[in-house]
């Protein structure tokens, strides 16, 4: 909503307007389908976060850059703020970036994501940068850096190696514990009492 909200604003946005607001319809879907599907206490907390983020933060930002800033400076005030929640949203990996290098293991963090984020923030940063928008093409830079860590990580950790074992083979347990094992078997007579 920040992006298309910047794109009105700004001179020659167009393609930010449609590709922001088709993001914004599927999110609408999403959140549709979730709020369906997930419990009570999953949809409370949602409505709440939904309130407190898309209604209260966004109407603020919103009322404030209306209402204190007039022309560029607005377009320059909602680019920093869309810029810095852009750096938020690639720095969010980070942690599943240490979450992997901690467990040497990808499965938290599939390629396909990470290969996709990747191509989207060259895609956004060569916009931006013939578009010369500073805005939309600075948080792709870093958007590119974090793919690239991430798709070399899992390249590292894709195979995880397995702590093997060397079973010992059965006749060198028999005789490494032959001598330690004494059993007491009693003497039977042909009638198979003891004797």
């Amino acid at each position: 909503m920040l992006w298309l909200f910047y794109a009105i604003f700004s001179e020659n946005a167009m393609l930010l307007i449609t590709i922001n607001s088709f993001a914004f319809v599927m999110e609408i879907g999403y959140i549709a389908v979730y709020l369906l599907y997930a419990t009570k206490k999953d949809k409370i907390l949602t409505f709440k976060f939904l309130l407190l983020f898309n209604i209260f933060g966004f109407g603020l930002i919103c009322a404030l850059t209306l209402f204190l800033t007039k022309g560029t400076k607005r377009v320059k005030v909602l680019g920093w703020i869309c810029m810095v929640f852009a750096l938020c949203v690639f720095a969010a990996p980070l942690g599943v970036v240490r979450k992997v290098i901690r467990t040497k293991s990808v499965e938290f963090m599939p390629f396909s994501l990470s290969f996709f984020l990747t191509l989207s923030a060259v895609m956004w940063f060569f916009y931006g940068y013939l578009k010369k928008d500073k805005f939309v093409a600075i948080p792709n830079i870093l958007g590119f850096i974090f793919g690239i860590l991430q798709m070399v990580l899992y390249l590292i950790y894709r195979n995880p190696k397995k702590n093997e074992v060397a079973e010992p083979k059965t006749q060198e347990l028999s005789e490494q514990y032959r001598s330690d094992i004494n059993i007491a078997m009693p003497k039977l007579n042909e009638g198979g009492n003891d004797v």
